[in-house]
Protein backbone atom coordinates (compact mmCIF):
# COMPACT_ATOMS: atom_id res chain seq x y z
CA UNK A 1 0.00 0.00 0.00
CA UNK A 2 1.13 3.37 -0.78
CA UNK A 3 0.96 5.67 2.28
CA UNK A 4 0.76 9.67 2.13
CA UNK A 5 4.43 10.88 3.40
CA UNK A 6 4.01 14.49 4.68
CA UNK A 7 5.90 17.54 3.09
CA UNK A 8 7.66 18.04 6.59
CA UNK A 9 8.95 14.29 6.21
CA UNK A 10 11.07 14.86 3.01
CA UNK A 11 13.85 17.49 4.46
CA UNK A 12 13.53 16.53 8.69
CA UNK A 13 14.43 12.99 9.97
CA UNK A 14 12.64 13.77 12.99
CA UNK A 15 9.80 14.51 11.10
CA UNK A 16 10.37 11.90 8.84
CA UNK A 17 10.53 8.91 11.56
CA UNK A 18 7.46 10.61 12.90
CA UNK A 19 5.38 10.81 10.07
CA UNK A 20 6.74 6.66 9.25
CA UNK A 21 5.52 5.86 12.53
CA UNK A 22 2.05 7.66 12.13
CA UNK A 23 1.65 5.98 8.40
CA UNK A 24 1.59 2.45 9.98
CA UNK A 25 -0.37 3.93 13.07
CA UNK A 26 -2.96 4.60 10.21
CA UNK A 27 -2.91 1.45 8.65
CA UNK A 28 -3.64 -0.68 11.79
CA UNK A 29 -6.35 2.48 12.55
CA UNK A 30 -8.12 1.95 9.49
CA UNK A 31 -8.56 -1.70 9.99
CA UNK A 32 -11.07 -1.36 12.69
CA UNK A 33 -13.37 1.69 10.56
CA UNK A 34 -16.96 1.13 10.87
CA UNK A 35 -16.81 -1.86 13.29
CA UNK A 36 -18.62 -2.76 16.11
CA UNK A 37 -16.89 -3.72 19.49
CA UNK A 38 -18.43 -6.94 18.64
CA UNK A 39 -17.08 -7.25 15.59
CA UNK A 40 -13.52 -5.94 16.49
CA UNK A 41 -13.35 -8.41 19.35
CA UNK A 42 -14.31 -11.30 16.87
CA UNK A 43 -10.90 -13.21 15.71
CA UNK A 44 -11.67 -15.15 12.37
CA UNK A 45 -8.99 -17.26 11.85
CA UNK A 46 -6.41 -19.54 13.39
CA UNK A 47 -5.00 -16.68 15.89
CA UNK A 48 -6.18 -16.01 18.74
CA UNK A 49 -5.64 -12.22 17.42
CA UNK A 50 -8.39 -9.42 17.12
CA UNK A 51 -8.67 -6.01 15.79
CA UNK A 52 -9.75 -4.34 19.30
CA UNK A 53 -6.68 -6.74 20.90
CA UNK A 54 -4.04 -5.32 18.15
CA UNK A 55 -4.77 -2.27 18.79
CA UNK A 56 -4.80 -1.95 22.67
CA UNK A 57 -1.54 -4.19 22.38
CA UNK A 58 0.14 -1.59 19.91
CA UNK A 59 -0.71 1.34 22.46
CA UNK A 60 0.42 -0.36 25.14
CA UNK A 61 3.50 -1.18 23.44
CA UNK A 62 3.88 2.55 22.20
CA UNK A 63 3.61 3.21 25.43
CA UNK A 64 6.21 1.13 26.95
CA UNK A 65 9.10 1.71 24.87
CA UNK A 66 7.98 5.51 24.95
CA UNK A 67 8.18 5.14 28.95
CA UNK A 68 11.39 3.16 28.29
CA UNK A 69 12.85 6.41 26.53
CA UNK A 70 11.83 8.90 28.97
CA UNK A 71 12.89 7.08 32.22
CA UNK A 72 9.40 6.75 33.86
CA UNK A 73 7.57 4.03 35.42
CA UNK A 74 4.80 2.74 32.94
CA UNK A 75 1.52 3.31 33.83
CA UNK A 76 0.17 -0.01 32.14
CA UNK A 77 3.14 -2.42 33.14
CA UNK A 78 2.32 -5.84 32.60
CA UNK A 79 3.24 -8.83 34.08
CA UNK A 80 3.09 -12.45 33.25
CA UNK A 81 -0.07 -12.63 34.81
CA UNK A 82 -1.87 -9.74 32.71
CA UNK A 83 0.02 -9.73 29.88
CA UNK A 84 -2.53 -11.97 27.81
CA UNK A 85 -4.93 -8.99 28.84
CA UNK A 86 -2.86 -6.77 26.40
CA UNK A 87 -4.28 -8.80 23.38
CA UNK A 88 -8.00 -8.23 24.33
CA UNK A 89 -10.32 -5.41 25.98
CA UNK A 90 -11.44 -6.50 29.39
CA UNK A 91 -13.41 -4.77 32.30
CA UNK A 92 -15.64 -2.71 29.96
CA UNK A 93 -13.19 -1.59 27.78
CA UNK A 94 -14.42 -0.24 24.41
CA UNK A 95 -12.35 0.21 21.46
CA UNK A 96 -13.33 3.91 20.90
CA UNK A 97 -11.45 4.25 24.36
CA UNK A 98 -8.47 2.22 22.88
CA UNK A 99 -8.53 4.55 20.14
CA UNK A 100 -7.94 7.82 21.91
CA UNK A 101 -5.70 6.16 24.31
CA UNK A 102 -3.56 5.46 21.51
CA UNK A 103 -3.90 8.76 20.79
CA UNK A 104 -2.98 10.29 23.55
CA UNK A 105 0.06 8.24 23.43
CA UNK A 106 0.77 8.82 20.04
CA UNK A 107 0.64 12.97 20.56
CA UNK A 108 3.14 12.56 23.77
CA UNK A 109 5.31 9.92 21.49
CA UNK A 110 5.65 12.79 18.56
CA UNK A 111 5.95 15.56 21.33
CA UNK A 112 8.70 14.01 23.21
CA UNK A 113 10.59 13.21 19.76
CA UNK A 114 10.11 16.72 18.56
CA UNK A 115 12.09 18.27 22.27
CA UNK A 116 14.47 15.06 22.36
CA UNK A 117 17.60 16.95 22.32
CA UNK A 118 19.43 14.15 19.73
CA UNK A 119 18.01 10.87 17.83
CA UNK A 120 21.89 9.66 18.88
CA UNK A 121 20.56 10.30 22.75
CA UNK A 122 20.25 6.75 24.20
CA UNK A 123 18.46 5.07 27.13
CA UNK A 124 18.84 1.75 28.82
CA UNK A 125 16.44 -1.43 28.34
CA UNK A 126 15.81 -4.25 30.39
CA UNK A 127 17.66 -7.39 29.99
CA UNK A 128 15.81 -9.79 27.74
CA UNK A 129 16.94 -12.44 24.32
CA UNK A 130 14.87 -10.21 22.35
CA UNK A 131 16.65 -6.47 22.95
CA UNK A 132 20.31 -5.47 21.56
CA UNK A 133 23.02 -7.21 23.93
CA UNK A 134 24.73 -4.04 24.62
CA UNK A 135 21.12 -2.81 26.76
CA UNK A 136 21.42 0.61 24.86
CA UNK A 137 19.78 2.01 21.85
CA UNK A 138 18.87 5.25 20.76
CA UNK A 139 15.88 7.28 20.39
CA UNK A 140 16.13 6.94 16.08
CA UNK A 141 16.45 3.29 17.17
CA UNK A 142 13.53 3.70 19.00
CA UNK A 143 11.82 5.51 16.32
CA UNK A 144 12.47 2.65 14.08
CA UNK A 145 11.47 0.27 15.66
CA UNK A 146 7.94 1.60 16.27
CA UNK A 147 7.70 1.13 12.32
CA UNK A 148 8.96 -2.34 12.49
CA UNK A 149 7.12 -2.96 15.08
CA UNK A 150 3.46 -1.63 14.24
CA UNK A 151 3.83 -2.15 11.13
CA UNK A 152 3.61 -5.99 11.78
CA UNK A 153 0.52 -5.89 13.73
CA UNK A 154 -0.54 -4.01 11.34
CA UNK A 155 -0.47 -6.45 8.53
CA UNK A 156 -1.96 -9.22 11.01
CA UNK A 157 -4.89 -6.72 10.98
CA UNK A 158 -5.25 -6.59 7.20
CA UNK A 159 -5.79 -10.43 7.16
CA UNK A 160 -7.96 -10.54 10.30
CA UNK A 161 -10.18 -7.57 8.72
CA UNK A 162 -10.45 -9.51 4.91
CA UNK A 163 -11.15 -12.13 6.79
CA UNK A 164 -14.26 -10.81 8.65
CA UNK A 165 -15.84 -8.87 6.18
CA UNK A 166 -13.68 -8.99 2.57
CA UNK A 167 -12.70 -5.47 3.40
CA UNK A 168 -8.90 -4.63 2.38
CA UNK A 169 -6.39 -2.31 3.34
CA UNK A 170 -7.08 -0.13 -0.14
CA UNK A 171 -10.66 -0.37 0.08
CA UNK A 172 -10.33 0.35 3.60
CA UNK A 173 -8.05 3.80 2.51
CA UNK A 174 -11.01 4.73 0.09
CA UNK A 175 -13.50 4.44 2.88
CA UNK A 176 -12.13 6.53 5.16
CA UNK A 177 -11.08 9.13 2.12
CA UNK A 178 -14.67 9.13 1.55
CA UNK A 179 -14.94 7.56 -1.92
CA UNK A 180 -17.46 4.61 -2.85
CA UNK A 181 -16.98 1.19 -1.49
CA UNK A 182 -13.89 -1.03 -3.07
CA UNK A 183 -15.28 -4.37 -2.69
Amino acid sequence: MVTHVSSEARGDERGALIAFVEAQRGGLRRSVLGLTDEQAAQRPSASELSLSGLVKHVAEMELNWLRMAQRKPNEKQRDEATWGDSFRLVDGETLAETLAFWDRVARETEEFIREVPSLDDTFPLPEAPWFPKDGQVSMRWLMLHLVEEIARHAGHADIIRESLDGQTAFALVSLEQGYPSQN
